[in-house]
């Protein structure tokens, strides 16, 4: 599970303007639409191509839990890529991104300062830019240790320097033991 992916995947599904289908029917027969045959939908999700039709004829109509959750997320996956596109556009151009968490943060400073890092709740507006390279980098395939590295960067720019206003020989910013997460467009 990542942490920062499934984080920024969810703050674009609230722009979503339809609900996804929830019903293991409906779900089944999206991905076969998109993925235009039985049988690639039936090698995506680890099952034979046989029970794929069941399912988009309603013969079966409740998954395996483990099943259940592969389906809805390969259905959020692609559920309104229009709608994906346009909110991620918006916030790497216009709108930014907010990060909502806690977690301990801490920086390396001159000799003389308080650098202790030590649990912090911080909501803090990021400017188009990092959401920009946020979704950049998760669209590249980066791991969530880069996604945080990129995280804590934006932070040491908006939160602990102002936007260059104080702090300026702040060098690294420490953000780990992340308690909780959440981006919002």
């Amino acid at each position: 599970m990542s942490l920062f992916g499934d984080g920024l995947d969810a703050a674009v599904q609230k722009a979503f303007t339809r609900p996804a289908p929830k019903n293991a029917g409906p779900q089944m027969r999206y991905l076969v639409k998109q993925l235009k045959s039985t049988k690639a939908v039936a090698q995506m999700l680890r099952i034979s191509q046989r029970t794929v039709e069941r399912y988009v004829k309603d013969q079966i109509k409740k998954p395996r839990p483990d099943l259940a959750a592969r389906l809805e997320r390969e259905v959020k996956k692609r559920w309104q890529p229009q709608m994906r596109a346009k909110a991620k556009a918006k916030a790497a151009s216009t709108g930014g991104i907010v990060i909502d968490t806690r977690a301990r943060m801490g920086y390396t400073a001159p000799i003389g300062s308080t650098d202790q890092d030590r649990i912090r709740h911080l909501t803090v507006a990021l400017p188009p830019v990092y959401a920009a390279r946020l979704f950049d980098a998760q669209e590249a395939g980066a791991t969530d240790q880069q996604l945080q590295e990129i995280a804590a960067e934006a932070l040491r720019e908006v939160y602990f320097q102002d936007g260059g206003r104080r702090a300026g020989s702040l060098e690294e910013v420490w953000f780990t033991d992340i308690e909780h997460l959440e981006f919002d467009l």
